[in-house]
């Protein structure tokens, strides 16, 4: 269930990849291109986004356990 609460992992990992394509580009000529980059990254991760986690099933389940009253499977 942890991993599936916590987005710190999910953050840091965006974070990187940002940080990775602008050092690989190293300079640019202006604020545009940079932007431009940094979009074009932003879409190629939305990709990762729009799945769900793997531990989700289990994690659903467990929160169906503890909070039954709470919490529908549907």
């Amino acid at each position: 269930m942890r991993k599936i609460i916590y987005t710190t992992n999910s953050i840091e990992s965006l974070n990187a990849k940002l940080r990775r394509a602008v050092r690989a580009r190293g300079h640019f000529p202006n604020d545009a291109a940079a932007m431009k980059l940094l979009y074009l990254i932003l879409n190629l991760a939305e990709k990762d986004w729009k799945m769900p986690p793997k531990e989700w099933t289990m994690a659903k389940t467990q929160f169906a356990i503890l909070f039954e009253d709470r919490f529908n499977l549907a």
